[in-house]
């Protein structure tokens, strides 16, 4: 290079460094026009380039770089940083690969290769990768967080933990690394930590946006809603098209049932990035809550279509489905969800598996999959000190479901007729307060009654232990607004799920399963990952003060011919599968003079099983669809009916035994999971065991045969009104007695220092 040359070179790199980059480019174009073949100006050319996002253009002077010097690393190097940027991550990551195999000592070309692996979604890769750049340079700070970042997509928290702090360690004002670390400690439930880690990073960066919008996820977490959504709106004020937090409120919003507000923050985050598939996701489940559900498989679709790696999903759209009864490519749905099982993916809610698969083995697979993603065991709490035996046994029940719901019709008695010299008994409510006859009528039967809406899961269990509960009963499972979490720390020494999910938690931390020898036989209990308290008859609970209207509801008034026979079914109608409809059409075929009388959850089911009546040449007419209603007149319009129809997989529970109340005979197909078998458990418990078949041909026959032969049926609904009353199932007192004995056995177990075991009464 001459002189000329290299003055002019020096006056470019000055110009370079003091960001004149449109000088710099000036002068480096003629010293090349001038020059043709200079390296080090062609070089730098593409750099000032790249400076500029004019990568196409610095990609061509990079290349024409190394075409004077083959064996240039930073131009390698700087090849793949400007292929990367345009979108080109494996050419990019051709060159870098080129330039280590140059200069393998160089950490940046090793540090630069994990990312573009990463952002490939090849994290396991691009730990090995990481950490050559930490060997190189373990002083390599950024190294250190981007690792953390691959280990954390990998789902190892506790090492990411590990690596963000080995970051901070060497650099304490590292803003991003503070806020990497409270998103591994968020996910480690060591939500307080996180908290402070995000204040951490704010303190240092007080527009951080990635800070506030994580801030409010871990507040979300925390049952802080309104404090979540402060945080959101701080991060969009900072940054008005911030996509994410605009999808994190809407899920803040969608907490606090705010639904139709959650819905313009997923439409505002799609109007910036109509292909986000989460957001998509986030939408559908929105206009699920809201019923709106052809819509909502519509989005659901519209994510899938979008990305294969969004977790639970396919098992959502397939429940919306079933809410609509939309039964299209069901059995090809159902076997992609027992495949995917099988194969340990996150597919479906193990709530959601329990009205589409009749397997236990399965159901348990599902629930252990769910349970270790969504709610591992969080020993942050510690374990529980032995608790000295006390005169009474401290029981508590934990539900979203106090307040006018199915769960407190069944429950509202047990709770009034526990033993209070015995037990000390404890609510905690986390659901709305519905200000009902019945959640008043529920604050008063407990010794203490806890509104825990507002307390964090860590907040209920470390209350939990500071009361002494002994024994913790979860009433909500799996179900919609569950707080599992609160048992995955360890409420009390003995937890027990009971009632209202149907089927085990695949949960460690759960003890035992409420049950009896019809739900869960001898033989299946390798089934459930709880031990077994077996009651005597059945594990249903009932209220036998129930109100029944005084109201006269004639056949007429409830849009039912005055003749003919009355086939019911008020199970909610995502219970209703093909298999089971089916044997319906049969039936009403088979007996000319009779209609189905359904529950109508949404119009769209209604519209739906009608033309699916059809197809099977039964006129749609002949299902009528009853409103819902108030449970007083819901009770007495059984009275209306002539035999109830159960579905299966997931048969009928607490609708049974508003019908069996009613006097309304329940014929039930016995399936083999715990859903399954539940209409045959109340059946047995009030002596009727000869309205419980084992198969389809059974099932349909004995349906047909009570319709035409009135003098049978009559037998039947005869001996139900005297065994109503005189048979276990609505012996409230009774159910009670056993069901305390069971938790004292539970208990006497605990205070000898034994383990779990099944409990037979």
């Amino acid at each position: 290079m001459n002189s000329i040359a290299h003055v002019q070179l020096q006056e470019a790199i000055q110009a370079f460094h003091n960001e004149d980059f449109v000088r710099a480019e000036k002068i480096l174009r003629d010293m090349i026009v001038q020059t043709p073949n200079q390296y080090d100006a062609t070089h730098l050319l593409a750099i000032v380039c790249a400076h500029q996002a004019k990568y196409q253009e610095a990609i061509r002077y990079y290349r024409n770089a190394l075409s004077f010097s083959s064996d240039s690393v930073p131009a390698l190097s700087n090849l793949g940083a400007a292929l990367s940027a345009i979108g080109q991550p494996h050419e990019a990551l051709s060159e870098l690969e080129r330039a280590l195999k140059l200069d393998p000592k160089l950490a940046a070309l090793w540090f630069n290769a994990a990312n573009i692996i990463s952002d490939l979604g090849e994290h396991k890769r691009a730990l090995n990768y990481y950490e050559q750049a930490i060997q190189l340079s373990p002083g390599y700070i950024q190294a250190y967080n981007n690792f953390g970042k691959a280990l954390f997509a990998l789902g190892d928290y506790s090492e990411a933990l590990t690596c963000y702090e080995k970051a901070i360690a060497l650099k304490p004002d590292y803003i991003e690394a503070w806020s990497n670390k409270g998103n591994a400690l968020g996910e480690l439930k060591r939500l307080d930590e996180a908290l402070a880690c995000y204040d951490q990073a704010l303190s240092l960066k007080s527009d951080y946006i990635e800070a506030w919008s994580n801030k409010g996820v871990t507040l979300q977490e925390l049952k802080k809603y309104n404090e979540a959504l402060a945080c959101y709106d701080q991060a969009l004020t900072l940054k008005p098209d911030y996509i994410e937090a605009w999808s994190n409120k809407g899920n803040a919003l969608g907490e606090l049932k705010r639904l139709n507000e959650a819905l313009a923050c997923y439409d505002q985050a799609l109007s910036l990035k109509p292909d986000y598939a989460e957001v998509w996701s986030n939408k559908a489940s929105t206009l699920s809550m809201l019923q709106r559900y052809d819509e909502a498989i519509l989005c659901y679709q519209k994510a899938l279509d979008l990305s294969d790696n969004i977790d639970w999903i396919y098992g959502d759209q397939i429940y919306a489905q079933m809410k609509v009864c939309n039964w299209s490519n069901f059995q090809e749905n159902t076997e992609i969800l027992a495949r995917k099982i099988r194969s340990g993916e996150k597919i479906i809610n193990p709530f959601q598996l329990l009205a589409l698969n009749d397997d236990p083995l399965l159901q348990r697979q599902c629930a252990e999959i769910y349970a270790r993603d969504q709610y591992s065991a969080n020993p942050i709490l510690g374990p529980i000190p032995k608790q000295a035996r006390k005169e009474k046994i401290c029981i508590a029940y934990y539900s979203a479901d106090f307040r006018n719901h199915p769960t407190a019709h069944l429950t509202a008695q047990l709770y009034e007729l526990h033993d209070k010299a015995r037990f000390e008994v404890i609510a905690f409510s986390f659901g709305q307060d519905d200000k009902s006859v019945m959640r008043s009528r529920l604050s008063k039967a407990f010794n203490q009654f806890i509104d825990a809406t507002g307390m964090s899961d860590k907040e209920v269990a470390m209350l939990s232990r500071k009361l002494g509960v002994d024994i913790a009963i979860d009433l909500g499972g799996f179900t919609l607004d569950n707080r599992t979490d609160i048992f995955a720390y360890r409420a009390a020494p003995i937890q027990v799920n009971y009632l209202v999910y149907a089927g085990t938690m695949g949960a460690k931390y759960m003890d035992y399963i409420v049950a009896d020898e019809t739900l869960i036989p001898l033989t299946s209990q390798h089934f459930y990952s709880e031990k077994v308290a077996y009651l005597p008859n059945s594990y249903q609970v009932n209220d036998s003060t129930r109100i029944i209207t005084d109201k006269k509801l004639t056949r007429q008034h409830l849009g039912l011919p005055e003749k003919g026979f009355v086939f019911c079914c008020f199970n909610n109608n995502h219970k209703i599968v093909p298999a089971s409809f089916d044997m319906w059409m049969r039936i009403l075929g088979a007996e000319d003079d009779s209609i189905l009388w359904l529950l109508e959850d949404n119009a769209a089911a209604a519209e739906n099983l009608k033309k699916e009546a059809l197809s099977r040449g039964i006129d749609g007419d002949r299902l009528i669809f009853a409103k819902r209603t108030s449970p007083a007149e819901h009770l007495m319009r059984h009275c209306s009916a002539d035999l109830f129809l159960d579905t299966l997989p997931y048969n009928a529970h607490t609708t049974a035994s508003d019908a069996l109340w009613m006097g309304l005979p329940v014929l039930t197909l016995m399936g083999e999971s715990f859903a399954g078998r539940v209409a045959a458990s109340l059946l047995n418990a009030v002596d009727l065991p000869e309205l419980i078949t084992r198969t389809s041909k059974e099932y349909e026959a004995l349906a047909i045969d009570l319709a035409i032969n009135p003098e049978s049926l009559e037998a039947i609904r005869s001996r139900l009104e005297r065994n109503r009353l005189s048979k276990p199932l609505f012996n409230t007192p009774l159910f009670t007695q056993n069901l305390e004995e069971a938790y004292i056995q539970m208990y006497e177990r605990y205070q000898a220092d034994l383990a779990p075991d099944h409990i037979y009464l």
